[in-house]
């Protein structure tokens, strides 16, 4: 079983922070290789694009950068690189990644393209993503690679590009702003309709991210609501990606998004994955035979194929799991034994300390609130030996109130630990493009209970 584990740090099998943001997935046979941006916590710039690799979508190695920060030029130092997508292309054969370069002032960007024959990279450099022989001047972008294995680039505003056959360049079959405006984009292909999902522009904070409908990449669009209940903000979450995967339940399409917190971009930053929802109930759905894209199609019980009845201006996201069994896609419950562990602060330094016993294969979950008013905390699990097991940052500034879980273990060894948790009395704030400001209103940080569940 793999277990995705919603809006809470996620580790690879170094103990390390899984740092993959503005992601993709692609699956290869039998594994799955997530690429994101590499953040820091002290400046929003470049400092690689990450590649990891699992089975289960639950237990990451990570395979190191696959396109480093660069001496000099676009993804050089003191350069943004961001929403980086790799798709094999068919024709060639060829890995090749697209993302968004730019200056830290958001003043010069462009769409560059970079490729490899190997999967992990390291992925080179080709140059600017091209169309009519002109730079494409976007900032945030997607991709999209359809059951026939054509390749889309996708940009703010719900600008759509075809790509050429070799993936290097691109035309522009849909030229005009939709309405509302939408930034970061992903894509899906169900049926004989075509979703797009995008995002409000509000910064690092979440909205509630809305979708719209084609019969073809090349449009006409047609707004059809938000992709989640209203008030949710996306599950608390900006979308990023849309990939294909096989479950208990047949093949679904796995919304990927980013629960960003700026200025802890490392360690604080997690990601919200869930199934979305297009079919009807009696109806299964079945993954093209096309390599790594987001195309379903929808067979009725005799297998022909055949699409809801009304697949429009509805949720996508109607529900959330807190986890979930990725081989299943059934939602897991995280119930385990209550520990007495509380603490509702502002001021830096305040802390409560606990210590407890563990049985073998048994992980620490901490919960507590998050909100408008919430900040940031910390947490450190050691064992008797003196080992630190995590040495965490946690991040619970919301744009609306819900309790829920903070942080959740690695599995641990039978023994006894002792886990502090700390207010650190600071809270995330930003400027929007617009000039607004966002961010906190206060910097509590509430925890108000700990359970040891085995998942």
């Amino acid at each position: 079983m793999g277990v995705i584990f919603n809006g809470v740090p996620w580790f690879d099998d170094r103990g390390e922070i899984v740092n993959a943001h503005g992601a993709c997935v692609v699956r290869e046979e039998d594994t799955f290789y997530l690429f994101g941006e590499y953040k820091t916590d002290d400046r929003n710039m470049f400092n690689g694009f990450s590649c990891y690799s699992s089975r289960d979508l639950s237990r990451w190695h990570f395979e190191g950068l696959a396109l480093p920060r660069q001496q000099s030029g676009r993804l050089g130092p003191d350069r943004v690189g961001e929403r980086v997508k790799v798709m094999r292309c068919p024709a060639t054969g060829s890995y090749v990644m697209f993302m968004h370069s730019d200056d830290l002032h958001y003043r010069d960007p462009m769409t560059l393209v970079a490729v490899s024959d190997s999967i992990k990279g390291e992925y080179q450099i080709v140059g600017p993503l091209l169309c009519g022989g002109e730079p494409i001047r976007m900032w945030d972008m997607g991709t999209f690679q359809d059951s026939d294995g054509t390749g889309y680039l996708l940009t703010h505003g719900g600008h759509v590009y075809r790509l050429s056959d070799d993936y290097l360049t691109a035309e522009l079959i849909q030229p005009d702003n939709l309405e509302p405006y939408g930034e970061s984009p992903a894509m899906a292909h169900v049926g004989d309709t075509y979703y797009l999902i995008m995002s409000h522009l509000t910064g690092w904070d979440r909205n509630d991210n809305f979708y719209l409908t084609a019969p073809d990449p090349a449009g006409p669009w047609t707004y059809r609501g938000n992709i989640a209940p209203k008030g949710s903000d996306t599950w608390d979450s900006q979308s990023s990606f849309v990939f294909p995967l096989h479950t208990g339940h047949g093949d679904e399409l796995i919304y990927m998004g980013d629960r960003w917190s700026f200025p802890h971009q490392a360690s604080c930053a997690s990601q919200v994955w869930l199934p979305l929802r297009f079919e009807s109930s009696h109806e299964s759905v079945e993954i093209m035979d096309a390599g790594p894209s987001a195309s379903i199609e929808t067979a009725d019980s005799s297998g022909s194929v055949a699409v809801d009845a009304d697949p429009r201006n509805r949720p996508l996201l109607p529900q959330y799991a807190e986890a979930w069994d990725s081989t299943t896609g059934e939602p897991v419950p995280l119930a385990g034994d209550p520990l007495d562990l509380r603490l509702c602060s502002n001021r830096r330094g305040d802390t409560v300390t606990v210590r407890f016993a563990a049985a073998d294969g048994v992980r620490f979950a901490l919960f507590g609130h998050r909100g408008p008013d919430c900040g940031v905390g910390r947490i450190e699990l050691r064992d008797d030996n003196g080992e630190t097991w995590h040495a965490q940052l946690l991040d619970t500034y919301a744009q609306h109130s819900y309790d829920g879980p903070l942080f959740i273990s690695e599995p641990l060894s039978d023994g006894n630990y002792t886990v502090t948790v700390t207010a650190l009395g600071e809270t995330g704030l930003w400027i929007e493009k617009s000039g607004r400001r966002l961010g906190g209103t206060d910097a509590f940080f509430n925890i108000s209970q700990v359970r040891m569940v085995r998942v």
